[in-house]
């Protein structure tokens, strides 16, 4: 078989390429983006493979979340979408996708003409869709139940969401490295007029963010002075944290979290003043079976080893398509 996903969570390509977990077998590692499941082993990586691929971008923050001299550990060899690096008898491409800064599909194309294709985390939205023989994809929202009918209306509804507890004081928007800065530039083009206070680790994210080109407005660090006094204040001003952070910052206040756990609705009130809002960076079920549809492959890997419904949509694939499809690893 030309592809498997391995019990540690690598997805191994081809005869050469690792994806998002280490393995000691395959000279090439790729880091599809920068979250931490799907830098599993990567010290290892460094320490072993010939090279370590990713996107300009993800090694940039990768700097950020790891510190400067992590990837000095290795080879790291920056791969720009459309550009491909050739290895033995095999080439290796990424194409963008549409989940955080940086994030990349994997095209493998190996001396028989097949076409390997790794999606990472995706949104079928602004994803292209890549023509594989072999498909190798995640599963996250991989169940029937995992459905949003709402559609793009959640940027403006999160919007109107923000803006009207800008009338109490002070906002507090939890969610994860990437999502958070795509809130930002939500309601940076919205033109929320409120300060944005973020952070050191949120601050230096939004900046290798802004470098690569997305437009996030004016934000300050919270230590600084003017920062301090809106907090301590409750002023009208938009505080951006880690979700991490949820149980010791912004209690009492005015709170957003922003997930892709939920599909019955666009919003939904967990407490006084606490919503969560359905903005997510993953393709929903129909997303992920319309990538199917489009992309045409004759074998399908469904990712079993991060947090999902692998086997399920396995299932739903084989049922629709008539496809050959294995949730992998097995367990």
């Amino acid at each position: 078989m030309k592809a498997t996903v391995t019990i540690r969570g690598a997805a191994l390509l081809g005869k050469y390429v690792a994806c998002d977990a280490f393995n000691k077998s395959m000279p090439l590692r790729v880091v599809t983006h920068a979250h931490a499941d799907h830098m599993m082993g990567l010290r290892q990586s460094l320490r072993t493979c010939e090279k370590v691929l990713m996107t300009n971008a993800t090694k940039d923050l990768i700097d950020v979340m790891r510190g400067p001299l992590f990837l000095m550990g290795g080879f790291v060899e920056t791969l720009d979408y459309g550009r491909t690096l050739q290895h033995e008898e095999e080439r290796i491409t990424f194409f963008r996708a549409d989940h955080i800064l940086g994030a990349a599909q994997v095209l493998v194309e190996d001396a028989e003409g097949t076409k390997i294709v790794f999606t990472g985390d995706f949104r079928i939205d602004e994803t292209p869709v890549l023509d594989a023989d072999v498909l190798v994809m995640e599963a996250t929202y991989g169940s029937p139940a995992c459905k949003r009918s709402f559609g793009k209306n959640v940027r403006s509804l999160l919007v109107s969401l923000v803006e009207e507890g800008l009338k109490q004081g002070t906002v507090y928007v939890f969610g994860y490295h990437g999502k958070l800065q795509e809130v930002m530039q939500i309601l940076h083009r919205a033109r929320v007029s409120a300060p944005f206070v973020v952070p050191e680790r949120v601050f230096h994210v939004s900046k290798v963010c802004e470098r690569h080109g997305m437009r996030l407005g004016r934000f300050i660090l919270s230590v600084e002075k003017e920062a301090k006094e809106l907090l301590e204040g409750n002023a009208p001003c938009i505080a951006f944290y880690h979700m991490g952070s949820r149980r010791k910052v912004g209690l009492g206040s005015f709170r957003v979290y922003v997930s892709g756990w939920e599909f019955g609705s666009p919003c939904r009130m967990v407490a006084d003043k606490e919503y969560v809002v359905a903005l997510s960076d993953h393709s929903d079920f129909d997303g992920l079976i319309e990538y199917v549809r489009r992309s045409k492959p004759t074998l399908v890997i469904t990712d079993n080893f991060r947090f999902g419904h692998a086997g399920t949509l396995a299932n739903e694939i084989r049922k629709r398509f008539g496809i050959s499809t294995l949730a992998l690893p097995k367990k």
